[in-house]
């Protein structure tokens, strides 16, 4: 036989033996696998090995201008294996070790950490857990060079296992729309609402269980890795928020009332900017007079929720006039005669709240809030019609769910039709006053929203979209009606009455010379649990500024406020003033810009040196109050430097692997820069950047926590 058959022989029979082995293995693994799975999960069992569920990271919410609404820290469970170190290790460093960990976690004097690890050791215990809470990423770096932990001769001593805690760093802000998730899987707002986005996919993990009934990780024993969760990133803004938060907090504090809710939306985009919801609660303390002491927090969302949906009450007389003039030739001059301000509507007595002349104009009823006025207007028109009636509310999108806002729990409209059971003669008069029916607040804003939009109705958008790694995976679109909800005539008809209820009627303690306020005031009554109506009321004040040019649409309502105000012209419309004033003096879009002449410029330029800020910033600054600005820095971040005839810049360097200088600037720029360099920032305070808890160009390290003090 020549050498090269010899050769390819031996190559034939070595492929067969590999081929046979293979098939061989194939075989013992399918049976293993599905013949003996069963008998060795058993095994497993016995010895104490089980998979279990590994959480994935969860997912950022995040504010309009990147702001962090909620995030997931990463934090460290402390324990030992006391068996694996060594005799020699184990008598030396063992009191430095317990010396040190007494004195960080302040849980237990250093002698009964001895006493802990000694008895586990002597129990071949192989993991203990330490401390009394879990560590920051910072702190398990500082453990990590610990006597003992430090030590491998024969292997890793010290476990480091990863536990998240969820951070809210704005805490009750917006809380109830940003929302929770339990160890339950139930929620609220947008955390349970998204979250198969935010919660990603747990892992499999493999774990050993110990005496004691403890459980330990099993060194690359990882079956199904994780898959992080996604970020969603919302409308809300912050600085909208604080100061809704804020003047609502104020309102419900002055009226006592049992609750109430502030959105702020922007008029064009429906984007939803602010959600404020503040709920009456007791606490165990106790006044002088020995009556309960209450507090308010947000413990429901009520401008979205499916529980408290109610009456609108006036607010709905928009439609109900809006309804009116697209299906008659009505004038808003025309006149109408309620009488001595009642009429009887079969076994039913419609009153108006205050007392007016007999004759009032249609635009009159509207802006005096005039029930007798409306309901007969409405009535004698639709009386025999009704179904259209309920059609043009159809129309205005009243009785259209606004799912753009995907939140659970989101209120259903009830608009009552001629086919529903409970329709009487009564029904029609008391619907057009905002009775019978059952919407939302946020109902009724996108609706008048609609009005500030050239009769564009957009639906309410809550989020904008989920991202990761900064790049959408879901963008929700504005979602604009083809179609406007009313005549271009009409349109201009009721923004006239909305403006008229601030400039003489129900409002007109609100008016202000800075800006146009257009809006409604709503004043109901409240059902008691045998369905008669009781004297406390659901107030509340609907509208959108400037009146010129509509940029935010607000809402405002107050439930069962207590003493002598009881109206929602004296009751939400100043929370609503309150709201916009703030928004007018913070924001450009909606101020008018009178044109600054000046034949020289400012000379004397005492710009504050201790503030900072993006450089793009401050030149939009001295442009429109014509301050001469040379700057010569090429860095984003810098402090004004004045001058007597122009202003220099002083730089400030943030870039590289260092902790940059934030001292100065605005929360909004402080927490994008920090967030951008990976740090997990807390705030307290309020204002300008005033102290940083690290120390600026100390080592940049991702997922370390840094304060910064608000002054």
């Amino acid at each position: 036989m020549s050498i090269k058959k010899a050769i390819l022989a031996r190559v034939r029979l070595t492929f067969l033996v590999l081929v046979g082995v293979a098939f061989l293995v194939a075989v013992q693994i399918m049976n293993l696998q599905w013949v003996q799975g069963s008998f060795w999960y058993e095994k497993a069992k016995e010895s104490g090995l089980k998979y279990r569920t590994q959480k994935a990271t969860r997912g950022n919410i995040y504010a309009d201008d990147g702001v962090l609404l909620a995030t997931s820290i990463p934090l460290y469970k402390v324990s030992i294996d006391p068996v694996i170190v060594t005799e020699e290790i184990y008598k030396t460093k063992l009191d430095s070790l317990t010396k040190l960990l007494a004195g960080f976690f302040q849980d237990k004097p250093a002698r009964d950490y001895v006493i802990k690890i000694n008895d586990a050791r002597k129990a071949r215990k192989r993991y203990v857990t330490l401390g009394n809470r879990p560590i920051t990423f910072s702190e398990k770096q500082k453990l990590e060079k610990w006597p003992i932990f430090r030590d491998k001769q024969n292997g890793v001593s010290v476990m480091f296992e990863k536990v998240e805690e969820r951070v809210y760093p704005f805490e009750e802000l917006g809380a109830r729309s940003i929302g929770y998730v339990n160890e339950l899987g139930e929620g609220v707002g947008l955390e349970i609402s998204f979250q198969k986005e935010l919660g990603g996919e747990d892992g499999l993990m493999l774990y050993q269980r110990l005496m004691g009934g403890e459980w330990k990780p099993v060194r690359s024993g990882v079956k199904v890795r994780t898959t992080d969760g996604k970020d969603v990133y919302s409308t809300l803004n912050v600085n909208i928020q604080h100061l809704t938060h804020e003047a609502l907090m104020k309102g419900v504090k002055m009226h006592k009332a049992k609750y109430g809710c502030a959105i702020v939306m922007d008029v064009e985009t429906g984007e939803i900017k602010a959600i404020a919801n503040l709920g009456r609660a007791t606490t165990n303390d106790v006044d002088t007079s020995g009556n309960a002491v209450y507090k308010f927090i947000e413990n429901y969302n009520y401008a979205l929720g499916d529980q408290v949906s109610d009456a609108p009450g006036s607010t709905f007389k928009t439609a109900s006039m809006l309804a009116l003039m697209e299906d008659t030739l009505v004038n808003l001059k025309d006149t109408i005669d309620i009488g001595n301000g009642t009429y009887q509507y079969y076994d039913r007595l419609m009153q108006d709240a205050k007392g007016l002349p007999q004759k009032i104009t249609v635009q009159q009823a509207f802006e005096q809030s005039s029930n007798v006025g409306v309901s007969l207007l409405v009535s004698r028109h639709f009386g025999r019609k009704e179904s259209k009636y309920i059609d043009y509310l159809q129309k205005f999108k009243l009785s259209t769910p606004l799912e753009s806002v995907r939140l659970v729990g989101l209120a259903k409209p009830y608009i009552k039709t001629p086919q529903d059971a409970t329709w009487s003669g009564v029904t029609l008069p008391w619907m057009s006053v905002g009775y019978e029916s059952k919407i939302s607040p946020l109902q009724v804003l996108a609706f008048h929203n609609a009005i500030a939009n050239n009769g564009v109705f957009v639906h309410p958008r809550l989020v904008r979209g989920v991202r990761m790694q900064e790049k959408y995976l879901i963008k929700y679109p504005i979602l604009r009606e083809e179609k406007p909800i009313c005549s271009p005539q009409n349109l201009e008809k009721i923004k006239a009455m909305l403006e008229g209820v601030v400039e003489r009627g129900t409002a007109k303690n609100i008016k202000t010379d800075k800006y146009k306020i257009a809006g409604k005031t709503g004043t109901s009554k409240k059902l008691n649990e045998r369905g008669k109506y009781v004297q406390k009321y659901r107030t509340s004040f609907v509208g959108y500024f400037p009146a010129n040019k509509p940029k935010y649409s607000c809402i405002v309502v107050i439930d069962e406020p207590q003493g002598a105000e009881q109206y929602g012209g004296d009751v939400c419309a100043p929370i609503f003033r309150d709201i916009a004033d703030r928004l007018y003096a913070q924001d450009a879009d909606v101020q008018s810009k009178p044109e600054l002449k000046r034949e020289t410029p400012v000379y004397q330029t005492n710009l504050p040196t201790n503030h900072a800020g993006y450089i793009d910033d401050f030149k939009s600054i001295c442009a429109e109050l014509n301050i001469s600005s040379q700057p010569k820095s090429t860095e984003e971040i810098v402090s004004p430097v004045g001058g007597r005839y122009t202003v220099d810049w002083q730089a400030r360097k943030v870039g590289g692997n260092t902790v940059p200088n934030v001292k100065g600037l605005s929360l909004r720029d402080a927490v994008y820069l920090l967030e951008n360099k990976g740090l997990k920032v807390y705030v307290k305070g309020q204002g300008r950047v005033k102290t940083q808890s690290l120390a600026v160009g100390s080592p940049l390290r991702k997922g370390e926590k840094i304060v910064i003090n608000l002054e």
